[in-house]
């Protein structure tokens, strides 16, 4: 038996799985690390944190496998996108925390480039709609506000990354420096046309090209980890964003087929094959992956706050023992009571890309209780969804019959039903809705010869259960209404 070790390194916790040939999961491991807040707007990750997570979940993922390392044939990994860390080339240690992509801190940069250069400019060759979610602006912000860092970038002293590449880096004892496609068509300094760093953004941004990573197909030969951290050599041959990986992981591989995942925030994206479209609605065009040379391109809608929302009422409304109990507390009354809320705690994300939006819940009467509130914070992710899938369908010219989802929330039946009602199509969960971790397992066990092909993978998914619509259109209409009010109030209040 073959098998492929998977690290997928999110915005909360670091978990390692390995996967077995027939696709199943053989083990798992998974820690939990601090999210850092110093000023409203900010968010930060310890980069060291992150690797030593990293470190612990593959020691015990191993350990609880009872496996023999030299029975793994590769690593895959998938991250967290868009997150930024530069790193002193010869200590090897971050000049600043990692800006998350969550953080808002670039705000002020992006606004002065788009004043420069005009957002359909960076549009047109990255697919990105100018914000401070993406790594450019979060590598500007290092450069102009940490002390000496921007003289060392001159010199060549300093590497750039995201996570992905910094794994990679610390995994291989400072011999790797190299991202994938997906990965670097996230930063919004790589032209998705010609795929290559975009010579003209890194002078307008005034970026050293030095800092950036050698790009690499998403099924390659990256390199090897150090045998420190297994013992053996291992290679690493597929690596790719988390939203890229969780399509390739939904076996997403033809033109149409849409996937979304519910994690911190909640990302649909569609296959749209080998030729980028450019959005006029508010939509990423992304990279999708690179395969023996051939790139496919995915449209995307990011929605920036959707399970994190269910830890803010765990964490600092105290609402919830778990995330998992939100089903249950929502369930315990028939509807939301009036009450909806705007999760914009970072801003909006597609469609709006207001920076400036900020989170509220509305419709609050003295009935309202704990169990509506919570209801309303699942339903802002079935909005929210609806919001994207419809422009989705416009700019692809295609209907949307299906939607493949995964991430934690896909396991809460009463979101994934309402989610049905809402988009008035089906609503596919597999039995395993790990699919960003398995998708990077793909890519790299299809590089090393696990999976011969893209048909052998496919016909490992298998579903759990699927979701129909039990509302009416006009039900499910004014539902929606009265989110789009809410919505719009948000964006008035600033």
């Amino acid at each position: 038996m073959k098998y492929v070790l998977s690290i997928d390194q999110g915005t909360t916790s670091s978990r390692v799985i390995l996967v077995d040939q027939h696709g199943k999961v053989v083990s798992s491991a998974q820690q939990e690390f601090q999210q850092h807040f110093p000023q409203p707007g900010y968010v930060l990750h310890d980069p060291i944190e992150i690797f030593e997570t990293i470190l612990q979940s593959i020691n015990n993922c191993i350990k609880l496998s009872n496996i023999q390392v030299a029975d793994i044939v590769s690593i895959g990994i998938t991250n967290q996108r868009e997150t930024t860390v530069i790193w002193d080339k010869a200590t090897g240690l971050p000049v600043y925390p990692a800006i998350v992509w969550q953080s808002r801190q670039s705000d002020e940069i992006i606004k002065k480039w788009c004043a420069q250069l005009g957002t359909s400019y960076i549009h047109q060759k990255t697919g990105l709609v100018p914000d401070a979610y993406f790594s450019a602006g979060k590598i500007s912000w290092i450069l102009e506000n940490v002390h000496g860092v921007s003289q060392k970038a001159q010199n060549g002293e300093l590497l750039f990354g995201t996570i992905d590449t910094w794994l990679m880096w610390k995994l291989s004892g400072g011999k790797i420096h190299a991202t994938d496609v997906s990965n670097a068509s996230r930063t919004m300094i790589f032209n998705i046309h010609n795929m290559c760093w975009d010579e003209e953004l890194l002078a307008a941004f005034n970026i050293p090209k030095s800092l950036l990573p050698i790009v690499q197909d998403s099924c390659s030969d990256f390199g090897f980890t150090d045998p420190q951290i297994c013992g053996i050599h291992l290679p690493i041959s597929g690596v790719a964003g988390d939203q890229q990986a969780a399509l390739f992981g939904q076996t997403c591989f033809n033109p149409g087929l849409v996937k979304n995942t519910y994690g911190t925030g909640c990302f649909m994206l569609m296959n749209i094959g080998d030729t980028p479209v450019i959005s006029n609605n508010g939509l990423l065009t992304t990279v999708a992956w690179k395969i023996n040379g051939k790139t496919t391109y995915a449209l995307e809608g990011s929605v920036f706050v959707a399970g994190s929302a269910v830890q803010w009422i765990r964490d600092q409304l105290g609402f919830l023992p778990t995330a998992f109990d939100s089903e249950k507390i929502a369930s315990s009354v028939d509807d939301n009571g009036g009450v909806y809320f705007v999760p914009a705690f970072v801003g909006l994300g597609a469609p709006y890309w207001d920076q400036e939006a900020r989170g509220a819940f509305f419709g609050l009467t003295r009935g309202s209780n704990k169990a509506h509130l919570t209801r309303a914070v699942l339903e802002s992710m079935a909005y929210q969804t609806r919001d994207v899938m419809q422009l989705m369908q416009q700019e692809a010219q295609l209907p949307i019959t299906e939607i493949r989802v995964d991430g934690g929330a896909a396991m809460n039946n009463l979101l994934m039903q309402f989610q049905a009602d809402q988009l008035q199509c089906k609503v596919n969960r597999p039995e395993n809705t790990e699919s960003t971790a398995i998708g990077a397992a793909f890519l790299a066990g299809l590089h090393v010869g696990v999976w011969k092909d893209l048909d052998e993978i496919r016909a490992l998914r298998l579903d759990d259960k699927v979701f129909y619509p039990n509302l009416s259109n006009h039900a499910s209409d004014e539902f929606y209404f009265r989110w789009k009010r809410a919505v719009e109030a948000c964006r008035f209040f600033k």
